[in-house]
């Protein structure tokens, strides 16, 4: 299995990809017994990964990351780097690699102290592997400190080090920084590949496996989480009776209260599985350990720490809810699609007969008035409003139609 059979849909960009980590291969092996290297190189130091949300991005960077490091003995016999098994392709998919930094908005932005040890970082040869690799997951979440820093890395970097980029859009990346990046688009993978992934990787059942790559639309991440958490299955059926607890003010507002509710749920045990954790091993460094006190001058550091963690705590539910309104607009454009007399490619195929039902009982018009709510409470959620209050305001228009 190699570092590519994860690339759900995207055969065209995994083969650029790999003719890139062939050359790249061939670029450190020439430095190295100092024989000239390939004239014409697929290799480049910056790429930017763009395309919708469950395409993919970070996961066909973490991938070309992983070729990139490959230190597979196969390579000098002819084999192609990716091999997936060696330790250089093993840590880097993991996370653990040395000399692959991931960099993750902790809350709605990626800010320059978070971009500050990592730029530095981009200047230094590899410790252990082939190439200083920084992963950038959330690229058009830099603030125009951060991006800035990323910018000068980008124009002057080290001659072993490799920027990987990952945003939806070109748009969402400043016009000098993606100029200077080779950009590659990922496609939305089609329903069949991506059905037919749970079942050869994650030994899905066939029916199964359909019926979460239909609800979520290609979106991989999304079908894995929905066909192996029994939990994720629960919360989108409640999200999907939502529209028919609209029809009384008070029903309705109860109903955005649970959604933000269970959204919240989620940001508190995503943090009391993380930081506990990150707390204790902060600790540990500062010379605290459990039971004992912390060492004078170490209170800023444990302050910086808490406000990360609370960042995190809000961006993860803000991502909850977006995938609550997502499973909403799927939902809508389903009873759209029912209005104008298709049953093509419906989506939420379980709630086949709340869908007629709504289908019948609206027109067409009220339906994308629904749908247009839905996308404002994302605005909103996006320009930082109180969640239950864009929630309530998205309930009270599904209810007005």
């Amino acid at each position: 299995m190699t570092v590519w059979d994860d690339l759900v849909g995207q055969e065209k960009v995994a083969e650029q990809l790999a003719a890139a980590a062939r050359d790249a291969d061939a670029l450190v092996t020439a430095a190295g017994t100092n024989t000239p290297p390939p004239e014409a190189s697929k290799m480049t130091h910056a790429w930017l990964f763009t395309g919708p949300p469950g395409a993919g991005r970070t996961q066909t960077a973490r991938a070309f990351a992983a070729a990139l490091q490959c230190v597979s003995p196969d390579r000098a016999l002819g084999g192609s780097p990716g091999c997936g098994f060696c330790e250089g392709c093993h840590t880097a998919l993991i996370g653990t690699h040395a000399d692959v930094t991931t960099v993750a908005a902790v809350g709605t932005q990626i800010l320059a102290d978070d971009m500050r040890d990592t730029v530095r970082k981009s200047f230094t040869s590899p410790a252990t592997g082939r190439w200083q690799i920084i992963l950038v997951q959330d690229a058009e979440r830099l603030n125009e400190k951060s991006a800035n820093a990323v910018l000068k890395a980008v124009e002057e970097p080290a001659p072993r080090t490799v920027w990987l980029l990952c945003a939806p859009s070109l748009e969402d990346v400043l016009p000098t920084i993606r100029s200077r990046c080779r950009h590659l688009n990922l496609l939305t993978p089609s329903v069949d590949a991506v059905a037919d992934m749970l079942v050869r990787r994650e030994g899905i059942e066939p029916a199964v496996a359909a019926a979460a790559a239909r609800a979520t639309q290609g979106h991989v991440d999304r079908a894995r989480r929905l066909a192996t958490d029994p939990a994720a299955r629960e919360r989108r059926t409640a999200v999907l009776k939502l529209p028919l607890r609209v029809d009384e003010v008070g029903s309705a507002l109860k109903a955005a209260q649970e959604l933000v509710d269970a959204a919240a749920e989620d940001a508190k045990q995503l943090a009391e599985e993380v930081d506990g954790k990150e707390t204790e091993e902060l600790k540990a460094a500062m010379g605290g350990g459990q039971g004992s006190r912390m060492p004078r001058g170490t209170a800023g550091v444990m302050k910086d720490l808490e406000d990360k963690q609370k960042r995190r705590r809000t961006r993860t539910q803000r991502d909850s809810l977006d995938l609550a309104l997502t499973d909403l607009t799927s939902f809508y454009r389903d009873v759209l699609a029912l209005q104008f007399g298709s049953r093509v490619a419906i989506a939420n195929a379980d709630a086949g007969d709340t869908l007629d039902r709504l289908a019948r009982a609206g027109s067409p018009e009220s339906t994308l008035r629904r749908i247009e709510a839905i996308a404002a409470c994302r605005d909103a959620l996006d320009r930082n409003v109180a969640p239950l209050l864009a929630v309530e305001a998205m309930a009270m228009a599904l209810r007005a139609g």
